[in-house]
């Protein structure tokens, strides 16, 4: 028997979907899911294609109680400017929880990855972060580095931001394009040290292998989000970091461990093997504790969990009310 499979581009989707406080939420949910027990998720899928100076991850979860659950196909090919393409894209496959069959695809191209990525740092600041935020700081330069500071300044108002990148042109872009969106003082620095310094909330949006943030930096009334290490080998935060901090969450503890700052703090021997770190949603349920006090230095380590790609694409679903094109399989 036929049935309609809904076939979704990136320009539909930007027009159906944004980030603002109703997306935070969805992606929240996700977590206090997860922290309930109530997700079934594999491990990622990943693989890396060193001559083409790509990877693949494929990620998924099933939400109890949900329709639907996506999976999701991310590819970053890192070599792809130069030829005039997007580092870059991918698709998410939403399908029906009752009866396996595909409900819809988003050829989203990655967008809604940024946009769920993004709402979840927002969610690690609202509930890791010191209730007030002055100075925000930003280490990356890309569609994140932008993102997550906009996801940020919903949950923490922050009134002036500072942005550090390799290429100083590109961070010049970046602090003049979240000027304009945000309406705040935004200016570009050349010093990470003084960056974080002077910052109460900083967001690492890097695919560095090599710590773009040193332990010897971290200062009370501090909080990083650590996103860029989605892969194993990747890191962001020197390891000492993490023994240093006075709480460290992890969006999905068995995932930091071989893909996110965890894996390079059990390396060197500076976290001890075999102890969970608190996950992000146990946080957001009130299972344990985020923030102790004003003065606490905390870090978020965000890998990505297919609970939030689920929960992303669920909600689409629901709002989409025939956007689309519909083809009979």
């Amino acid at each position: 028997m036929a049935h309609d499979v809904s076939i979704v581009t990136e320009a539909e989707l930007r027009g159906l979907v944004s980030l603002n406080g109703e997306l935070i939420e969805v992606i929240e949910s996700g977590f206090a899911a997860l922290a309930k027990g109530k997700v079934t998720m594999p491990p990622i899928l990943s693989m890396e294609l060193e001559k083409a100076n790509g990877e693949v991850d494929v990620k998924t979860a099933y939400i109890e109680g949900f329709d639907g659950f996506a999976i999701k196909v991310s590819p970053g090919f890192f070599d792809n400017p130069k030829l005039g393409l997007a580092s870059l894209n991918g698709l998410m496959i939403f399908m029906s929880a009752k009866t396996g069959l595909v409900q819809a695809v988003f050829l989203d191209n990655g967008y809604l990855t940024d946009l769920r990525t993004a709402a979840a740092g927002a969610v690690a600041a609202k509930h890791l972060a010191p209730k007030e935020v002055r100075v925000a700081g930003v280490i990356g330069t890309g569609v994140q580095a932008r993102l997550q500071m906009q996801a940020a300044h919903l949950v923490r108002p922050f009134e002036r931001l500072l942005v550090f990148g390799r290429d100083m042109q590109k961070a010049a872009r970046c602090a003049a394009d979240l000027s304009e969106t945000l309406g705040i003082d935004c200016e570009m620095t050349t010093d990470a040290a003084d960056l974080v310094a002077q910052s109460q909330l900083v967001v690492t949006t890097t695919p560095a292998r090599e710590p773009v943030i040193k332990a010897e930096w971290l200062h009370k009334g501090l909080h990083i989000t650590a996103m860029g290490a989605d892969q194993a080998g990747k890191n962001e935060i020197d390891a000492n970091a993490l023994a240093k901090a006075d709480h460290y969450v992890a969006d999905n503890g068995s995932q930091c461990m071989v893909s996110g700052e965890l894996e390079a703090a059990l390396a060197a021997g500076v976290w001890p093997e075999g102890k969970m770190p608190t996950e992000l949603g146990d946080v957001v349920i009130g299972k344990a504790e985020g923030r102790r006090s004003e003065a606490d230095i905390t870090i978020c380590d965000l890998t990505g969990t297919g609970a939030q790609d689920t929960a992303i694409a669920t909600y689409v679903a629901q709002i989409m009310d025939g956007v689309g094109t519909k083809i009979s399989t």
